[in-house]
């Protein structure tokens, strides 16, 4: 592969040449758990134990690095899992960390409930308000920003270039999390970030069957910090949980393509509909950062937030109502996933600065037919 290949054919190609063995086209998975070695320390391609590395997962983190425009990219277990290894790498019991104001339920308990525990403190400021940031980089000392964007569930939109800059002029590190955009419609390292992050049991994955996660970074010494830290702790996925990423990637710029246009169509509907008093939705011209997202984003991503205008118990009735849209969380499927915020994904930040409204309804629109998934939330919007 070449730099200069298109984003699909990286999707495809990159770490995925037939195995040399067979001429098989799909990389194998290799289950196992150690390897034979030519030698006391004659290692065959770098590989001993399947902690330390394994080929399937080779072949996964190429292709992650490729998609990011990144030198060297990390597997993980689960997306958590590469969050804690990137922050127990790059920080020190007494660093200081930026948070979104309205982050991800998991990665805010990671913070507050396991990282506090260890010294590591942390501030919440809305990403999308850069004076606000530059004002809390400016009151003291932060080792990283931690960003979202767009963010989980309300779908805010961060500058990702003016918050590198404020970065770098503070000394510290900028990491975004990419999941909700993921790398075909957002590569934040060639906007100046530092690290990404990535659910990759989200849109990456793709189809609801396989948990992991990654870091992808843009300085090789930093790749080889975290791999350090990986090997040591253990979080990695399984050959298994690689080949099955690695699959799902294949059809990531289509599926993607699709989820916004479904997304969009959705979004349009629900904000003429008379139930909804707001729509979170970037690609909307009356979301705050429409404009940043039309200049980092190629397209506005398959993740709809909205809420209604009789409440928290209304919200939670809708969610049951629906007969395409399964009640559930996660998201980035090919399967339409409705849920409840507040009692779902982010119970864990109830009574927090990042706590959620009670009448917020968050989608994950799949790539059905959208008109039978407009139909759909129609119909469990109706009865209110």
């Amino acid at each position: 592969m070449t730099t200069q290949d298109g984003f699909e054919t990286l999707a495809i190609h990159a770490g995925q040449d037939p195995d040399p063995l067979t001429g098989a086209v799909v990389p194998p998975i290799y289950q196992v758990s150690t390897f034979k070695q030519d030698g006391v320390g004659g290692l065959r391609g770098g590989y001993e134990y399947s902690r330390s590395a394994n080929p399937t997962r080779t072949a996964l983190e190429e292709c992650l690095a490729a998609l990011e425009a990144a030198p060297a990219a990390l597997a993980f277990a689960s997306g958590l899992a590469a969050e804690d290894c990137l922050l127990r790498t790059v920080c020190s019991p007494g660093d200081h960390v930026l948070i979104p104001d309205d982050a991800y339920g998991g990665t805010y308990r990671l913070f507050a409930r396991v990282l506090a525990g260890w010294g590591l403190s942390h501030g919440v400021v809305s990403m999308s308000d850069l004076p606000a940031v530059r004002e809390q980089l400016a009151a003291r000392p932060v080792k990283m920003l931690w960003v979202e964007t767009p963010t989980n569930p309300l779908l805010s939109i961060a500058d990702i270039r003016g918050l590198a800059r404020a970065a770098a002029e503070a000394g510290a590190m900028l990491v975004v999390d990419n999941t909700f955009a993921s790398p075909y419609l957002q590569q934040p390292l060639t906007l100046g970030a530092d690290a990404v992050v990535h659910s990759t049991t989200k849109y990456l994955g793709g189809h609801s069957d396989v948990i992991g996660g990654a870091v992808a970074v843009a300085d090789a010494g930093l790749a080889e910090q975290i791999a350090f830290t990986r090997n040591a702790t253990g979080g990695v996925p399984g050959p298994l949980d690689a080949w099955l990423t690695l699959r799902g990637i294949k059809t990531l710029a289509v599926r993607m393509d699709r989820h916004c246009r479904n997304a969009m169509r959705i979004a349009q509907m629900l904000a003429e509909h008379p139930a909804v008093a707001e729509v979170l939705y970037p690609g909307l011209p009356t979301h705050p950062g429409h404009k940043t997202a039309q200049e980092q984003m190629r397209a506005f991503g398959g993740m709809v937030s909205f809420r209604l205008l009789a409440g928290e118990e209304a919200a939670v009735r809708a969610c049951g109502r629906t007969r395409l849209f399964t009640l559930g969380e996660s998201l980035g499927g090919v399967e339409s996933l409705i849920e409840h915020p507040a009692r779902m994904t982010h119970a864990s930040v109830a009574d927090s600065p990042l706590a959620v409204a009670g009448d917020l309804i968050r989608l994950s629109v799949g790539i059905e037919d959208c008109d039978d998934l407009i139909d759909d939330l129609r119909q469990a919007l109706a009865l209110d």
